[in-house]
């Protein structure tokens, strides 16, 4: 059962003035999960603050990756790295503070001088391996290396951003995996096989790197990053423009098997011989021009190409991109090595199949599709229901948020609010609203409840015209939720205000006790809203029931173990008990308030950062890495495990046949609740917007037998759930 979450954060325009002790100074650039500063420690010395977006800190998802990134961080020594100076993961804005490092980013560098020199590539190729080498010797795995993450100071480059690093002696890394980047930029294991991603997808990491620091582009190339994902895979690097003294050393590097790849001391003796003449003197970029200059004025980061980058922003393919590859000055462009670029159409079918078709049964490239699962044949759909598919209706293609409610599929959507016949798809109303949502309207008191945009401004709306019944302003806010008939507000200092959804009057307005900001959660048929924080070690965590009618606390309890929640049944409150550096999930908790008892279920193996949902006693969890389980809570035992291939898939849902999920590229996918493999999946619906993937996902709507979802082209389309075969 998936829970209805908060639904919006603070205006993001409201910057902090401190971190800390640290007095933010300037925005020296942005990144998907926070904004980075200048700022000066109290003696005056320089630091880079990144401060985590206002709209995310609520999120625990991406409080647990910055927890990781954090660690990583300061497990690494500072001479190949921006070192830690300070953070607090667990303030109400989470940030990190790392010594300032000017110099520009080797992206920045190449846009606007060009390739680089063989001298100074070699000197970077050096440098980086010298960085990894050090990297790796902690037991760190950067994965995400790629050439905004390279910092290019005085002394040699510097790498940067560990948000999606990992240890690489941990037992997760052959059990979980996150395809989240740049695809030219990922080791190939990345795509078939991430939980078996170590050292080694660096080293092709630093390939890539020196291709786009040779030619201004990478060794792939396409406009799709699907595509790409299937030339990392199968085709042949492109070297054309590589210096050739240089090319077999960075060919070893781009090999497809881990296997065939050099260590970081083997790249410094193959360096060391690739030329008598090396040169171990530090690295100085090329001199900007004095636009540059003028532009950054006196701190060459300002340029928005900070030391603190953020990498787990949307996949995209364009934001490497750079001066066009030189053509030798004899002839025509060299051909490229062994990449036939005619069968880029087809190609690009098969690498949405490969690379997100997932890996429950055998793939099928260029065929007819998944086979129906056994005995499908006898599940007829109903003439009453014909599956449809709504297009987009705002102009902006964005994935709608969804719901289910009032018997109409309601839906917000970059700039608008609307409903749709659920039985047909038709538009039955739209509402015009500023701003981007940042989950799916409500029915709440009888009213539909948008949540809030960008501005502060709360409307209500009429279930069946779409004109506004009431509307409020609120005050600054840091999380807002919908639980019962009641809007639950959390304030900038804590205080948690109940307002009627059905007229807009305040209920109440109070703190919650045990709780310094309360963020809530609530969940379908359960009249209760819940609130859970952790300890600032991690190894308790309060969990407080609340009446959302009338603010008065049902229960309250400090269970072990950092948790969190994922859904109510039968009385029982179920979480799961996480690390406190990386969010795997390593239990499965279920707490009964009436009878004060618990009971927790070991998982045989940790899912990275999991989403989870209840079924009667079974617990289903969906890993960013593409685990997908069964917790049975009352036989007390993991009922099945598969890989699905899918990389931050939605939060799943289930009935007593399928577990369903939304991919990445707009696909529904139905798995046999019994754990069987694959039941059905959509066609992909990528959009404009192909680049790029959503940081998160709308879950998929189950109501009765058809399941209703959205894609990242617009669309919202529903299915009969009895015959998943057919979708």
């Amino acid at each position: 059962m998936a829970p209805q979450r908060n639904a919006g954060a603070g205006a993001e325009a409201e910057l902090p003035d401190y971190a800390g002790h640290y007095r933010l100074e300037s925005c020296l650039g942005s990144g998907g999960m926070g904004v980075v500063h200048l700022a000066r420690s109290t003696s005056g010395m320089k630091l880079a603050v990144k401060v985590i977006h206002a709209e995310f800190a609520r999120d625990r998802e991406f409080r647990g990756r910055f927890r990781q990134e954090i660690a990583a961080a300061r497990r690494v020594s500072g001479a190949f790295t921006a070192s830690v100076v300070d953070a607090d993961p667990e303030a109400d804005r989470p940030w990190m503070a790392t010594l300032f490092i000017p110099g520009p980013t080797l992206s920045d560098h190449v846009k606007r001088n060009g390739p680089m020199t063989p001298e100074q590539l070699r000197r970077l190729m050096a440098g980086l391996a010298e960085a990894l080498r050090d990297i790796h010797r902690v037991g760190v795995v950067h994965r995400d290396l790629k050439p905004s993450n390279v910092l290019l100071a005085e002394d040699g480059p510097k790498v940067i951003d560990f948000g999606i690093s990992r240890p690489k002696d941990s037992e997760l890394r052959t059990e979980t995996g996150k395809l989240i980047g740049t695809p030219p930029f990922m080791a190939p294991e990345q795509f078939r096989r991430p939980r078996e991603v170590g050292p080694a997808a660096d080293i092709f990491a630093l390939g890539s790197v020196m291709v786009h620091a040779a030619t201004g582009q990478g060794p792939f190339d396409s406009d799709s990053p699907y595509v790409v994902a299937y030339q990392v895979v199968h085709d042949e690097p492109d070297l054309t423009g590589v210096p050739e003294n240089l090319g077999p050393l960075i060919q070893r590097c781009l090999a497809k098997e881990p296997d065939g790849r050099p260590t970081p001391d083997e790249l410094m003796r193959e360096l060391r011989s690739v030329a008598a003449s090396y040169d171990t003197q530090a690295f100085i970029p090329t001199q900007r021009t004095g636009e540059d200059a003028r532009r950054s004025g006196e701190d060459p980061q300002s340029s928005g190409e900070g030391p603190l980058r953020t990498g787990d922003g949307p996949l995209r393919t364009g934001e490497e991109s750079g001066p066009a590859r030189p053509r030798p000055a004899d002839g025509p462009e060299a051909p490229r090595s062994g990449r036939f670029r005619g069968r880029r159409t087809a190609w690009a079918a098969a690498a949405l199949a490969l690379v997100l078709g997932g890996v429950f049964t055998t793939v099928r490239l260029l065929g007819d599709g998944d086979p129906a699962p056994a005995g499908s044949a006898t599940r007829n759909t109903p003439a009453a229901f014909s599956p449809w598919e709504a297009e987009s209706v705002s102009a902006t293609a964005s994935t709608p948020q969804c719901s289910y409610g009032a018997g109409k599929v309601l839906c917000a959507q970059s700039g608008v609010v609307f409903a749709l016949d659920a039985s047909d798809g038709r538009l039955l109303w739209r509402h015009t609203a500023p701003g981007t949502w940042a989950g799916p309207p409500v029915v709440a008191g009888g009213l539909v409840q948008p949540g809030l945009g960008l501005s502060r401004s709360l409307q209500a709306l009429d279930p069946g015209t779409g004109k506004p019944r009431w509307q409020r302003d609120v005050p600054p806010y840091s999380g807002l939720a919908m639980a019962g008939d009641s809007l639950l507000f959390t304030g900038t200092d804590g205080t948690v205000t109940g307002v009627d959804a059905a007229s807009g009057e305040q209920r109440w307005s109070h703190r919650v006790p045990g709780h310094r900001t309360p963020y809530f959660v609530s969940y379908p048929g359960d009249p209760l809203a819940y609130a859970v924080s952790r300890s600032e070690n991690g190894g308790t965590t309060q969990v407080t029931a609340v009446d959302p009618e009338s603010g008065a606390v049902r229960w309250a309890e400090r269970l072990d173990g950092a948790l969190n929640p994922v859904g109510t049944a039968d009385g029982s409150v179920f979480l799961t008990s996480v690390g406190t550096v990386y969010e795997d999930a390593r239990e499965v908790v279920r707490y009964t308030p009436g009878t004060g008892a618990s009971r927790r279920v070991p998982l045989p193996v940790a899912i990275q950062q999991a989403h989870g949902t209840v079924r009667g006693n079974v617990v289903y969890l969906l890993g960013n890495g593409g685990s997908l389980v069964a917790v049975d809570m009352a036989a007390g035992e993991q009922r099945w495990s598969l890989e699905t291939g899918v990389s931050r898939g939605s939060t799943p849902v289930a009935d007593d046949r399928h577990v369903y999920f939304t991919a990445p590229d707009g696909r529904l996918v139905a798995v046999d609740a019994d754990g069987d493999g694959l039941a059905g999946q959509t066609s992909p619906r990528l959009g404009r917007s192909a680049d790029q993937v959503a940081a998160g996902l709308p879950e998929p709507l189950v109501v009765g037998d058809r399941v209703y979802s959205a894609a990242p082209d617009g669309t919202v389309f529903a299915v009969d759930t009895r015959r998943p075969a057919d979708w």
